[in-house]
């Protein structure tokens, strides 16, 4: 007797959804015996945009739909064990609970926190709004302030948006100075770059430099011209005296901005007091080098300074980012092919976003003010924790795990312990989706169509690509934007039975809200994506972009290189840059008093991230492909720290800081300065109750036990991650 099998074979053209590459893929997948597979992902050569560049993680993107530890139904908490429930069941649940809570707590009573792969998934961006806006809570979190807050405050203090931030003309570009950046691990960040080696090395080749400025020799600095060892958390001082040295040698070329940006050359009395000289011994860099850096941009015919995470995670990381931009202003670099560029997306959605507010809300405990409507995350933990009105009771964690990505995680995980309910929409059970009440798990990145609405607007070069789904969707699956938009609707509907007294007047009530509502499933995050085409600036002439058009060429349409843009670029009322002077400068006399300030002498370390090119979050540790072992997470010092510590190679060794400690391996190399403990993130596999088998055995220890919630940059709210204060001891 012989099995019958039915086979069908095909080839998909998508997008990796693992970083901010956009790196095109090529997915092959079969059909056999009714079952969905994955059997290759490759570069996809005909993508315009990445032109087959794939790193390592887009096969990552088949571990993920294969993972057995994958949750792939809807679960309920019963005792210390998981229920599989059906959809039904499971929302209603979930907007039951809200209702209840709210009800009896006050809206504020339950919170959010939206992690990182959120900003990579064009429904959840398009459609979670609604639930947000359905919940009326201002107990809004996310990893934006442990990531890029100052980039948007930046950007919507002078330019007008939050999201209108200037990319590096990387392809274009004489000289690339890169503070605080890794793009060989991070495939860019704020800046989408796929092949960045390949660029970099382009800029060498035609006569350009490469130069990075980093307390570690990371990958990139590797490749680099010119590399630069800094003290964590002086980079606010480093931009004061680049600066002052510009100024201090006649170096400024900003004619072609001065009729844009008003008092642009009166930031030079801001900035006299920090001639390189006065500096150097506290950032590393001798004077002498920042002078000549200095020059060498100023008079390179372009020129761009990018600044990131390293940049961003610290005490002054908002001024940090503000000098940054102002350097490239001044040195006639902004809205210059070449140099920083404002991008021309094929599906722009700033002008149908907010641009952002500042301030318009203050946590409950500490005072902490708002950005755009969410509160710094380094405040949630003390929000659950804190009796009083408007403690929070309940929250929804949207593909976040900020029990390892967040300042003081053990405070954290102590915080969620004691919640009314949680629910969590992923489909991992992790260190932070383990204390969930309701787990609603979406699909995974391929089996979802999608659009990068995001990342598109920091691409180094105009283009637009639609990735229609690899698999059709079943009953028994929803994509976050499904899962978001049914809460929306359901607690809607158990906020008016509440009200109602007649049933039959809740009947009516709820079929309105559900008509409500039906425009919105009809239309689709797809739909949205049309519109924008349509009306945007592509819509007409040669592309006559739409969807359809997106479709007919599934590779993608290349929409050519970054233009100039000013003024038409500005979303501020006056039309010209606001430099808000007023906003960013007073922060100098924060970096005057603790640097130059009467302290006593600390022989502390300095705590520093790092990412690896396969490991850009926590739940890729579940890959056995990404991670075969633990060998990555150790803690990197210089030889000097070692042999003052007595700290031999590979010896286990205590980390302890204000809110903790971890015992690491160490990992003794030059690679890093001395004086700095440079520990990766994402690492901390080792909760009871988490569902990650291959993680668990290669669990490592998670660097935000040491990172500490009371410390931040004043100025925005933005957790401090780089420069922590740490001591080290043989374990």
């Amino acid at each position: 007797m012989t099995t019958s099998t039915q086979q069908t074979s095909a080839k998909h053209y998508s997008t990796c959804t693992l970083c901010e590459a956009m790196c095109g893929i090529e997915v092959t997948t079969e059909v056999l015996d009714n079952e969905n597979l994955i059997t290759a992902i490759a570069g996809d050569k005909n993508n315009p945009f990445s032109q087959g560049h794939v790193c390592p993680k887009a096969k990552a993107l088949k571990d993920l739909y294969d993972d057995k530890d994958r949750v792939r139904h809807p679960l309920k908490k019963v005792g210390d064990k998981w229920q599989q429930i059906e959809w039904d069941e499971a929302l209603d649940l979930v907007a039951e609970n809200i209702h209840k809570i709210q009800k009896k707590h006050g809206l504020n009573a339950f919170g959010t926190y939206l992690g990182n792969p959120n900003a990579h998934n064009y429904g959840a961006i398009l459609f979670g709004p609604y639930f947000f806006r359905t919940l009326q809570s201002f107990n809004r979190f996310s990893a934006t302030s442990v990531d890029q807050l100052p980039h948007h405050i930046v950007s919507l203090k002078l330019f007008g948006h939050q999201n209108q931030i200037p990319i590096t003309d990387i392809d274009n570009t004489d000289y690339f100075m890169i503070i605080g950046g890794n793009p060989l691990a991070s495939n860019g960040s704020i800046m989408t770059v796929p092949y960045v080696k390949k660029r970099l090395k382009a800029i060498q080749q035609k006569g350009g430099k490469v130069v990075v400025i980093d307390p570690k020799k990371t990958e990139t600095a590797d490749v680099s011209s010119e590399h630069h060892f800094i003290v964590p958390g002086t980079d606010a001082l480093l931009m004061l005296a680049m600066l002052n040295s510009l100024f201090s040698q006649n170096l400024c070329k900003a004619d072609n901005i001065l009729p844009l940006a008003d008092g642009l050359l009166d930031v030079e009395k801001y900035v006299d007091a920090y001639p390189p000289e006065r500096v150097a011994k506290l950032v590393g860099i001798a004077a002498d080098d920042i002078h000549r850096m200095v020059k060498e941009f100023a008079q390179a015919e372009s020129a761009s300074c990018y600044g990131r995470m390293g940049a961003s995670v610290q005490r002054f990381g908002t001024l940090t980012q503000y000098l940054i931009m102002l350097f490239n202003m001044l040195t006639g670099n902004l809205d210059k092919k070449g140099g920083m560029m404002f991008t021309q997306p094929a599906a722009d959605y700033l002008p149908h976003s907010g641009r952002g507010s500042i301030a318009k809300g203050k946590t409950r405990v500490r005072g902490l003010p708002s950005f755009g409507g969410e509160y710094p995350v380094s405040a949630l933990a003390e929000e659950i924790l804190t009796p009083g009105d408007g403690q929070i009771k309940g929250m929804i964690l949207g593909a976040g795990n900020p029990v390892l990505t967040t300042p003081n995680g053990p405070q954290l995980d102590k915080a969620f312990e004691q919640l009314e309910f949680l629910v969590a929409v992923d489909f991992y059970i992790g260190e932070s989706s383990r204390h969930a009440d309701v787990i609603l798990p979406p699909v995974t990145a391929l089996e979802r169509d999608h659009y990068d609405i995001v990342f598109h607007k920091f691409a180094v070069r105009n283009s637009a690509k639609f990735s229609p789904a690899v698999f059709p969707m079943s009953d028994d699956k929803r994509s976050d934007w499904q899962i978001y938009l049914s809460l929306a609707e359901k607690l809607e509907i158990q906020r008016a039975k509440d009200s109602s007294s007649a049933s039959g007047q809740m009947d009516e009530t709820e079929a309105a809200i559900k008509q409500k509502y039906q425009p919105l499933w009809d239309k689709k995050p797809s739909g949205v994506v049309d519109d924008l085409l349509k009306s945007g600036r592509y819509a007409n002439g040669e592309h006559n972009l739409s969807l359809q058009t997106l479709i007919d060429n599934p590779h993608g349409i290349d929409l050519g290189e970054l233009q100039p843009n000013l003024p038409d670029a500005l979303f501020t009322q006056s039309k010209t840059i606001e430099l808000s002077i007023d906003y960013f400068m007073p922060d100098i006399k924060r970096v005057e008093a603790f640097f130059f300030g009467a302290q006593a002498s600390d022989e502390s370390l300095l705590l520093i991230g790092r990412r690896h090119l396969k490991s850009n979050n926590s739940w890729l540790h579940n890959s056995k492909r990404m991670v075969k072992d633990s060998a990555r997470c150790t803690a990197q010092i210089h030889p000097l720290d070692a042999q003052n510590h007595d700290i031999e190679n590979g010896q286990d060794i205590t980390i302890a800081s204000r809110v903790g400690e971890i015992n690491i391996a160490a990992e003794v190399t030059d690679k890093v300065m001395p004086g700095v403990v440079c520990v990766p993130h994402g690492w901390g596999h080792d909760k009871k109750g988490i569902q990650l088998e291959h993680a668990q055995s290669i669990a490592g220890v998670s660097c935000n036990d040491l990172t500490d919630e009371m410390v931040l940059d004043e100025l925005s709210g933005n957790a401090v991650l780089n420069g922590v204060p740490v001591n080290i001891r043989p374990a």
